[in-house]
């Protein structure tokens, strides 16, 4: 497992449901991680079971989760932690070996060696962090390999150069003095700690008013005390800003929707499609003096990518909701390698592979990646399609 994410790691509840009787080797951050999101993403799926049955919104009869809490729990008990750098046997002849990937806290890149004649057969890159990442390291070079399993999310564009700081802290002051809110749907893991960065360095640098900043996410709170315990990983250790509320019941996340006057407000999901955003958007998504500040990429088919693209109304938890507060888009801040990053890092190479694999990209982006590494760099460049097998000689 290459990290933490739940576009990465929230299948293996089911995997392990399903038979799977294996290790998962991941980071010893990665298991920490995967230790609070994947339960939390299984009691997610049993409240919104329970909810779309009671309100009769699913299409199904009996409305079931993919898979439950006490699934998720079982699961952990698969995780393994290996070491960043060492070699771990698996089988006869192959080794993995964990290196930094610059992603997220605990992302690897995952290099697979055959032991007699040694080589690196096949490197799975995951996701590829960024080299000016507000706080993870860069991700390591890597010298060769014979194939290249490779991500390419935002391989058609670059990040906006702008000044991040100065940007949030404009839209901060003019929502705050409309008297509104400012909404923050963040990752819990990552974005959440980014965005606690960037308000304690606004605080001290006096560029923002003197507001509430509630942290509305359990697992964001969790994923926090993470990153310190594991301080040593990233380059900023210090994630609590002033007039921090840390947001644990549902009773105090109910109230946060009809108090008085501005404040921030950070909760989860990223891409709006659950958690306790949602309430937060339904109360003040029509409200035109609050403000929905989007600070991650936003996949197609999720509420947030629906607003981004202009529209004024979404669905939530089957009532349509009007959207007249203030819609605003940070790309800057986005934790994945752009596609000058990307070329950045595969120049670093030695010698090219026989074959680079692009995934983990909308097609658009996926081809625009393969086109400019084939153009500029002269390698063989595969998408492949789903399910498809490619022998590897």
């Amino acid at each position: 497992l290459t990290h933490a994410h739940i576009d990465h790691s929230g299948y293996i509840p089911l995997l392990v449901k399903s038979g799977f009787r294996g290790k998962v080797y991941a980071s010893e951050p990665t298991v920490a991680l995967c230790g609070i999101l994947l339960p939390d993403c299984g009691f997610l799926q049993e409240e919104d079971a329970r909810y779309a049955g009671k309100s009769g919104y699913s299409k199904h009869t009996e409305v079931l989760p993919l898979y439950t809490y006490a699934d998720a729990l079982q699961s952990l008990q698969s995780f393994a932690a290996l070491h960043n750098g060492d070699l771990h046997r698996l089988g006869t002849d192959l080794r993995v070996r964990f290196l930094p990937a610059g992603h997220i806290l605990g992302s690897r890149f995952i290099q697979v060696t055959l032991e007699v004649p040694r080589h690196t057969i096949c490197l799975f890159a995951g996701d590829i962090g960024r080299y000016d990442a507000l706080l993870t390291n860069p991700p390591a070079a890597i010298p060769e390999a014979d194939y290249v399993v490779m991500e390419a999310t935002y391989g058609d564009r670059s990040h906006p150069k702008e000044d991040l700081f100065s940007r949030i802290a404009k839209i901060i002051t003019i929502t705050a003095n409309r008297g509104g809110k400012v909404l923050i749907p963040a990752f819990a893991v990552g974005r959440t700690q980014e965005m606690l960065y960037v308000l304690k360095t606004l605080q001290e640098r006096r560029a923002i008013p003197d507001l509430p900043v509630y942290l509305n996410t359990p697992l964001g709170i969790d994923a926090t005390n993470i990153y310190v315990r594991f301080a040593h990983e990233h380059r900023q250790h210090l994630f609590h800003c002033a007039n921090l509320h840390l947001v644990e019941s549902e009773v105090e996340s109910k109230q946060l929707n009809s108090m008085a006057g501005p404040a921030i407000i950070i909760a989860g999901s990223g891409m709006l499609t659950g958690g306790r955003i949602l309430h937060h958007l339904k109360a003040y998504g029509p409200d035109p003096s609050s403000t929905l500040l989007i600070v991650g990429f936003q996949a197609e088919g999720t509420r947030g990518r629906a607003l981004l693209e202009g529209a004024r109304a979404v669905k939530i938890h089957g009532d349509g909701v009007p959207i007249r507060c203030g819609v605003e888009f940070l790309e800057s801040l986005s934790a994945h390698a752009d596609r000058e990053d990307i070329l950045r890092w595969l120049k670093g190479f030695r010698r090219p592979p026989r074959k680079l694999f692009l995934v983990h990209g909308e097609p658009d982006a996926t081809e625009a990646l393969a086109a400019r590494i084939r153009e500029e760099l002269h390698w063989q460049v595969h998408v492949p399609h789903y399910l498809e097998d490619v022998p590897l000689t």
